[in-house]
């Protein structure tokens, strides 16, 4: 980790909380336009990470010189929280002094995204945005790759002898580049020596290369939202009710979805989410459903985003009549019939995350606590939103961080699949506050599920990559 990244993760409270891995990021970038007819540019990224709403440099590659289309050898290194929305901006810059500083530096525009848009990707292309906020023709390419924990790093030392004489007035400038070869046949940058002026024998300074840019993982996984819809929320209409919808300000429903919500998106491949009630009569029949569609399509329940699922939500709202009872059994079931066909692919294709949302104590604790015992042993996680003021001292035998959660029958859980989280704790908290404590598990209960069943995680090479994100 550099210098400039701890202290700007220090001043701006970055290292809260015990961080879910490191990643490593590396640039590219394609069609910078000469500066003239006379001379190219010599660009440089600068990395900047927001925290409390302001942006502070963590670090910065090295300058090219002459060259339109640079790859860095810099590599960033990241802490990775996956409870957090960690927003990076790449600012790109054409270095005019032989100081290299930024103050006499021409700023050619910037690629903002989050760290887990790059990570689920593992390479993600945006256009540059110029000053003036129009899109230009520039592509910035970010590649990551998860560190495994070994620290293990290799020391090289590299000389020439005769080398050819490239330049006409004096002898060659050579520095040395080491490329890895990836699992799909491409060339990856690893190492970019400094140039050794005017010498047909170079002798190089020995350096270090990390082993951890050898390892990667696999972010693919999928969520699903479940709400409650039962009387005991309160009439959609009454400004009291959860279900309010006020013109300006969003329900504790809305606050909690977004908040778990926008964090999950960025891990799921086609941003299409399933979105299902329960505990109100739906239309035309109006008879009480504990697993409907929020956009009443039973055959195609997915909507686009999580803004999709919150405009199904506030659509559906005026057609329902809440009823109940507040059953989670059969939504926790409905998942576990999808998560049960993984099963059968001996691969780590999806894991399905169930986010419940709910106002009241349910009334179905002994289904609840049979479907939550079978579901562990299934590629699945199961997040509970308690929303309101009730007791819910029930939810948290359901948590089982007290003690192991049973089955009626006796049936201990194989693995502990449930966080429960009263969004009143985080009534004035800020929304990453309460994704950070609803999240902070499901990492661990991806990789217990899979080490469980003896699968490693696929190589880039072996899945299809995400498509990258416009600008």
């Amino acid at each position: 980790m550099s210098d400039i990244y701890e202290s700007a993760a220090n001043s701006l409270g970055l290292f809260s909380s015990p961080c879910l891995t490191k990643v490593e990021l590396r640039l590219t970038c394609k069609g910078i336009s000469d500066r003239d007819a006379l001379s190219k540019p010599d660009p440089c990224i600068v990395l900047n990470m927001q925290s409390h709403g302001q942006w502070m440099e963590v670090d910065r590659t090295e300058v090219i010189r002459s060259c339109v289309n640079p790859t860095y050898s810099k590599v960033f290194t990241l802490d990775f929280y996956f409870e957090e929305v960690q927003r990076l901006r790449f600012e790109l810059y054409d270095i005019n002094s032989s100081h290299n500083g930024l103050k006499e530096a021409d700023f050619l525009g910037s690629v903002e995204c989050t760290l887990g848009q790059i990570i689920s990707q593992r390479k993600l292309s945006k256009a540059l945005v110029r000053p003036g906020g129009t899109v230009g023709k520039v592509i910035i390419t970010i590649t990551a790759e998860e560190l495994t924990g070994n620290d293990d790093y290799i020391e090289l030392s590299f000389s020439a002898r005769k080398l050819d004489d490239k330049d006409f007035f004096s002898k060659s400038d050579p520095f040395l580049e080491i490329y890895r070869l990836n699992d799909d046949a491409t060339l990856q940058l690893v190492y970019r020596t400094e140039t050794v002026m005017n010498n047909l024998n170079p002798v190089w300074k020995t350096f270090k290369v990390s082993l951890n840019s050898l390892c990667s993982g696999d972010h693919e996984r999928k969520l699903q939202v479940a709400i409650d819809f039962t009387a005991s929320n309160g009439d959609p209409r009454n400004s009291c009710s959860l279900h309010y919808i006020h013109p300006y300000q969003p329900n504790e429903y809305l606050k909690a979805l977004v908040a778990v919500g926008e964090i999950c998106q960025d891990y799921d491949s086609d941003k299409m989410f399933p979105a299902f009630g329960f505990g109100a009569r739906i239309p035309p029949d109006y008879k009480v459903s504990h697993d409907f569609a929020v956009n009443f399509n039973e055959d195609n329940p997915e909507c686009a985003g999580i803004q999709g699922v919150v405009e199904a939500y506030q659509a559906c709202l005026p057609k329902l009549q809440l009823y109940g009872p507040t059953n989670i059994a059969p939504i926790i079931q409905k998942v576990a019939n999808s998560a049960s066909q993984e099963v059968h692919t001996k691969e780590a294709m999806q894991y399905f995350i169930l986010l419940i949302l709910t106002d009241g104590v349910i009334t179905d604790m002994a289904d609840t606590r049979e479907a939550i015992v079978q579901a562990s042993h299934l590629p699945m996680s199961v997040i509970i939103v308690g929303v309101g003021n009730a007791d819910f001292s029930d939810m948290q035998m359901l948590d089982g961080d007290d003690g192991i959660l049973r089955s009626p029958k006796g049936e201990p859980v194989l693995r502990d699949i449930v966080q429960f989280v009263p969004f009143r704790n985080f009534k004035h908290a800020s929304p990453a506050a309460l994704a950070k404590s609803v999240l902070a598990e499901v990492p661990n209960q991806v990789v217990d599920y899979y080490n469980s069943k003896g699968i490693k995680p696929k190589v880039p090479s072996e899945y299809q990559s995400s498509r990258p994100f416009g600008p």
